[in-house]
């Protein structure tokens, strides 16, 4: 199968101070990859590089063979890749509906699209408040409405920061219902989350970070068989 993305010998500058070293990371189409680490291990970095975020790059960043890197995040977004970041980025002035109305995308490859009824359907609370502006909601609703807001692009990648960070239990209950709706929908993602409980039911690989580099890439019975391993890394024992 030919991967869908490809990351090689990737580094990351901001200024004069190197943020990543050397990471390679391939993702096949429809796979589900959770990227743990402890805080300011480069996950972040990571995500913003691939968006093309980051103002300095080097290495390779290739989405369906064709090189993403150095371009707009415009441009990377057009080619089908969805970012959710930490902190949501909603635009407040605008309702529910105009928050997700405007970054609709017809879907790809002849494939049924995210349409504006089927984003409500999975997010039932959000088509509850649809006529309320984005700085009336919750930050579960918010977050919510970002991850809707980046489905209606029809992504074939969604690059998730922190995906339940400061959430209440049942309403990150909700997300990761969610992100298991993803996945059967055959659409990629790379999830950051400190949940290593909930990701391992989601993800298909978990990808350990440490210092800028990979540490682990394996399936999560692979890792949670390695108690050494998270208790270095994650703190987790």
């Amino acid at each position: 199968m030919n991967m869908l993305l490809t990351v090689d010998r990737l580094e990351s500058f901001y200024g004069p101070s190197q943020i990543l070293h050397g990471v390679s990371l391939a993702v096949r189409p429809g796979e589900q990859v959770a990227l743990i680490g402890r805080n300011g291990m480069g996950k972040t970095t990571l995500l913003r590089s691939l968006m093309g975020l980051v103002p300095r790059v080097q290495g390779t960043i290739d989405l369906n063979g064709s090189s993403i890197r150095g371009s707009k995040p415009e441009a990377i977004s057009l080619a089908g890749v969805a970012f959710v970041p930490e902190g949501r980025g909603v635009f407040g002035s605008l309702s529910v509906i105009e928050n997700l109305v405007m970054a609709s995308r017809a879907g790809r490859n002849g494939k049924r699209g995210w349409t504006l009824d089927r984003v409500l359907s999975v997010f039932p609370r959000l088509a509850q408040r649809r006529g309320n502006g984005g700085h009336q909601l919750s930050g579960g609703e918010q977050q919510m409405l970002t991850i809707g807001r980046a489905l209606m692009t029809n992504p074939e990648i969604i690059l998730i920061d922190e995906a339940t960070e400061g959430l209440a239990p049942l309403v990150a209950d909700e997300i990761w219902k969610t992100l298991a709706v993803i996945r059967g929908e055959g659409i990629a993602t790379i999830v950051v989350d400190k949940d290593i409980k909930n990701l391992s039911k989601v993800a298909d690989r978990m990808v350990v970070m440490s210092k800028g580099g990979i540490e682990f890439d394996g399936t999560p019975a692979d890792l949670l068989a390695q108690p050494e391993l998270l208790e270095r890394h994650l703190g987790l024992h």
